[in-house]
């Protein structure tokens, strides 16, 4: 299975969004500026994610887009399949149909993974995912607080006593 561009995008502007929950409507440009997505890209997934009822828009001035569930309420699979990313390994879509009409030797195994992989998605809500980007960006910030400290403590040793 692979996953194309839009469900990853999806995916990503969805996290987005969920890490600027509760400070207003965000907007396509900036969701486009901060994870470098094309703007008209995101107003196509944007356009789905708001007709699955992922995201509701506010028009007008300080318009944008907010979550129109709980994050705890959407799951990595909602989100790619509001954007119509197909979730599917076989070489036939599922119809059986994969060799000249027939079901092919293999069918079955990549069927088992399909549902693997749903089950997985199914199982990742966009808070966790908001909550896992949030603490690593806590770490990065308190990583380069210590660097600081660390290099304002050598440079301190560092400098010359005058007399």
């Amino acid at each position: 299975m692979k996953l194309t561009t839009k469900g990853r995008f999806a995916v990503t502007a969805m996290i987005d969004l969920g890490l600027h929950h509760g400070s207003g409507p965000v907007t396509l440009a900036e969701i486009s500026g901060r994870q470098k997505i094309s703007l008209s890209y995101l107003e196509q997934l944007f356009g789905k994610l708001r007709r699955n009822h992922l995201v509701e828009s506010v028009r007008g001035p300080g318009g944008g887009y907010h979550l129109a569930r709980d994050m705890g309420e959407m799951t990595v699979a909602d989100i790619i399949l509001a954007v119509d990313e197909p979730i599917d390994a076989t070489q036939c879509g599922g119809k059986e149909n994969c060799r000249e009409g027939e079901k092919c030797l293999t069918h079955d195994l990549w069927a088992a993974l399909n549902d693997r992989i749903f089950e997985y998605l199914r199982s990742v809500t966009l808070r966790q995912l908001v909550e896992s980007q949030k603490a690593k960006e806590a770490a990065r910030e308190t990583g380069a607080a210590q660097i600081h400290d660390m290099r304002a403590t050598v440079n301190k040793r560092a400098t010359p006593v005058s007399a």
